[in-house]
C-alpha cells in the first residue's frame, strides 16, 4: 500500500504554531494548488489542508508566510468528527513529513551600491564596486611568488599553519 502526496502551491494564510495538551507543536494551513483544465483559460485551484507536527511545525511557523510558493510531501489522512449540531463530518488533510521552499527568497530592499540595507544586528556593508577590489596591496602585504621545482609542485615560502579551506 502506498499513501504519499506531493503538492506544490501557495499558502492561503500564515501558519500559526499551537501546542497540544502534551505540549507537542502543531501547525495547520491551507495550500492553494492550481488545477488546470483543458484550455489555459479554465484555471481553478484546490484548497488542501496541511498539518505539520513537532520540528516541522516549528519550521513552517517560523519561515512560511501567506502567498509563498512551497512544496509539501506527506500522507493523506481522513478524520471524522462531530460538528456543533452533532452531525458526523469527514475531513481530509495531508500530514506533512517534508516542507520545502519552492521559490527564491524575496528580494530585499537594496542601497545605491546593490547591497542589502543593514539591520541593527549587521554592520553597514562596504560599497560593492571595483575601487576597493582593484587597489594594490601595501608592500608589507605583497604576495610572495613561490618557486616551482622540476616536479611541477610549488613550495610555500611562508606557512602560517592555517589550512587553505
Amino acid at each position: 500500500m502506498l499513501n504519499k502526496c506531493i503538492l506544490m502551491g501557495r499558502l492561503t494564510r500564515d501558519p500559526v504554531l499551537r501546542h497540544t495538551q502534551s505540549n507537542t507543536p502543531v501547525t495547520s494551513f491551507t495550500l492553494a494548488v492550481d488545477r488546470f483544465g483543458k484550455s489555459s483559460e479554465q484555471k481553478s485551484a484546490d484548497f488542501i489542508d496541511i498539518v505539520c507536527w513537532e520540528k516541522l511545525a516549528e519550521f513552517t511557523a517560523n519561515y512560511f508566510v501567506k502567498g509563498q510558493l512551497v512544496s509539501i510531501v506527506g500522507r493523506l489522512q481522513q478524520r471524522q468528527w462531530d460538528d456543533k449540531e452533532g452531525n458526523k463530518r469527514t475531513s481530509y488533510e495531508v500530514v506533512a513529513s517534508e516542507a520545502h521552499f519552492a521559490e527564491r527568497k524575496q528580494q530585499q530592499p537594496r542601497d545605491d551600491y546593490g547591497n542589502p540595507y543593514a539591520t541593527p544586528s549587521q554592520p553597514t556593508p562596504r560599497p560593492n564596486n571595483d575601487y576597493y577590489d582593484n587597489q594594490p596591496a601595501p608592500a608589507s602585504q605583497a604576495p610572495v611568488v613561490p618557486a616551482t621545482d622540476s616536479t611541477g609542485f610549488t613550495e610555500l615560502m611562508e606557512d602560517d599553519g592555517q589550512l587553505p579551506f
